[in-house]
Parts: structure tokens; C-alpha cells; sequence
């Protein structure tokens, strides 16, 4: 139990610092250049986390790299930029809370991961949360952010899924690492054809892009993908729901957006979800019960098969 709340902590870092990168990006950071604000975001924070792990893939992690550097960075961090320029904090963050029942749908698609009721139900009850947080707001949501963010969202998910399928032949240093370049590499042609050359950055552009490329990337990205290889996909999806509510705090105490009481049983569903969904160990005396239980069952099915299977093969000789 202490071993998974140690990861669920660790894995809640990302959603922070994603949920407090939407300010960020609106904020300080210029909104006609996603490309570049992408490309910018991804390679140096792969690159970094390259010369701390200093390892280059192997096999089929140049594959596996390029696949999920495209999803989980190339067109993510992208679609995100957009969609965090177009919406304003609160609702930007709080699409992303359907990224629970997305990834429990896909995994369940893809690796056969069936998600537990609790997951289930702290998804639904986190997004009944996201309902009150977006659709009680004033004033008019812009439709191509909301298509960007839900885009992003779907996206993202599927990406997370196979990273938590993927786990072999390298670490969480690594294999994010090498995600990151490969987005990066991915959107630096794209951004020099589609929107010229790079900016050059004033002295508060550099900060939010250290902010969103040092913690909002490398430092959030190793959390996630390290959740993504301890627990399972439904439970860090559901921690993933602090996402929204860092944006929506940090939305109502910096941007000046109105949070009414509405919106705050909003923010109460959704930490209730994220508490419904957190992993919890079987008490010793439940387990050695089902232990001894399951070997009963087990050395009676054993006895029964046995004469079964003498029974059948003697019947067929007999034939």
C-alpha cells in the first residue's frame, strides 16, 4: 500500500504541472506559433533527459520511439498549444479529465486491461465533476479549442496506453527521452515550413519556455510514464484528474475566472474521484483466506481432472 501511494504521489506531479502549463502557455507565450511552441517544449527537454540517461534505443524501441514521440508529443504538445491559447485556463484543463475513460477503453481494447468498478466509478464520478466546472461557466467556449483539446485528449490516451504496453528493453528515463526527440525532430521541419523561422523570445518568453520544457515535460513526463509502469492505466488516469483542478485553482486565483459554488462541487467530485480510484492493498487476513481458498479449489479441480482424464483416455482406448 505505502509502495503505491509513493507512486500515485509521484505520478500526480505531471497532472500539476500540466494543469499549471495551460496558464503558462496563454499567459506569457505567443499564440499564432504552436509548432514552434511545440518543437521548443519537446526537443530540449529530450535532450536533456538524453545526457542524464545517456542511452540510445535498440531494436524496437526506434520503432516504438518514433510512434510514441508522434502521439504522446508530436501531435499532443501541438493540439495542446492551441488549445490552451483558444480556452481559457479552467476549461482547457478540465477536457482532459476524459482521459480516465479513454485510457480504461483503449487499454481494454488493445491489452485486454479490464478496468476495475472503483476505476470506473471515480471516472465517472470525476467527470460528473468536469460537467460542473465547464458547463456551468458564462460566456462563449471557442469550438476549434475545444476540437484541439479533444483531439489532444484521444490522442494522448492512446499513446499512454502503449507506453504502459511497452515496457521492455528500456527504462522510464530513457524511453521518454527518446519520445521527445522523436516528436521534436518530428515538428521542427513542420513548424520551419508552416510558420518560418523560429521567434526570438523576450526575457519572459524564455521563463515560460524553461517552466514548460525543465518541469511541465522532462520532469512531469519521467512522473507519468513511471506511474504508467507501476500502476494501473485506470489509476493514473484518475490521478491525471488533478490536471484540471490545478488549472481551474490556478485559473480563479491568477486569471481572475469566476469559480461559483457550482464549480466548486465540481472541484469536491473530482478530488472524490481521484480518491475512489487510488489503489488499495487487500488486508493480510482477506489474502491468506483467498490463498488458502484458491488452493483448496485448486487441488480439488486437480482430483477431479485427474480421474477425468484417466476415465477419457481409457474410453478411447476401449473405442
Amino acid at each position: 500500500m505505502e509502495a503505491n501511494l509513493r507512486w500515485v504521489l509521484l505520478t500526480a506531479v505531471a497532472p500539476v504541472a500540466w494543469g499549471a502549463n495551460y496558464y503558462v502557455t496563454r499567459a506569457f507565450l505567443p499564440a499564432d506559433l504552436p509548432l514552434w511552441g511545440a518543437a521548443l517544449r519537446a526537443l530540449p527537454a529530450g535532450l536533456i533527459l538524453l545526457a542524464l540517461c545517456r542511452r540510445r534505443p535498440r531494436g524496437a524501441w526506434w520503432w516504438r520511439s518514433a510512434v510514441l514521440g508522434l502521439l504522446n508529443t508530436g501531435v499532443f504538445f501541438a493540439l495542446l498549444y492551441v488549445a490552451s491559447q483558444l480556452l481559457a485556463t479552467s476549461v482547457a484543463s478540465t477536457v482532459m479529465a476524459a482521459s480516465p475513460l479513454a485510457m480504461m477503453l483503449i487499454a481494454w481494447a488493445l491489452t485486454a486491461e479490464r478496468p476495475a468498478r472503483a476505476h470506473l466509478a471515480g471516472a465517472v464520478l470525476g467527470l460528473g465533476g468536469v460537467g460542473l466546472l465547464v458547463l456551468t461557466r458564462t460566456g462563449p467556449v471557442s469550438l476549434p479549442g475545444l476540437a484541439a483539446s479533444v483531439t489532444a485528449m484521444l490522442v494522448s490516451s492512446c499513446g499512454y496506453v502503449l507506453a504502459g504496453r511497452w515496457r521492455d528493453g528500456a527504462d522510464v528515463l530513457a524511453s521518454t527521452s527518446w519520445q521527445l526527440i522523436a516528436g521534436g525532430l518530428v515538428l521542427l521541419p513542420a513548424a520551419a515550413i508552416v510558420e518560418g523561422a523560429p521567434p526570438a523570445p523576450d526575457l519572459s518568453e524564455l521563463l515560460a519556455l524553461g517552466y514548460v520544457t525543465v518541469v511541465a515535460t522532462a520532469l512531469a513526463f519521467v512522473a507519468w510514464f513511471a506511474g504508467l509502469r507501476h500502476l494501473p492505466a485506470g489509476t493514473v488516469g484518475l490521478v491525471g484528474l488533478l490536471n484540471p483542478l490545478t488549472g481551474v485553482l490556478l485559473g480563479t486565483a491568477v486569471a481572475g475566472e469566476e469559480l461559483g459554488p457550482p464549480q466548486a462541487v465540481g472541484l469536491l467530485l473530482v478530488l472524490a474521484g481521484v480518491v475512489l480510484g487510488r489503489p488499495r492493498a487487500a488486508r493480510p487476513d482477506s489474502a491468506r483466506h483467498r490463498s488458502g481458498a484458491v488452493g483448496q479449489s485448486s487441488a480439488g479441480r486437480s482430483g477431479a481432472g485427474g480421474r477425468s482424464g484417466a476415465g477419457g483416455r481409457s474410453g478411447g482406448k476401449t473405442g
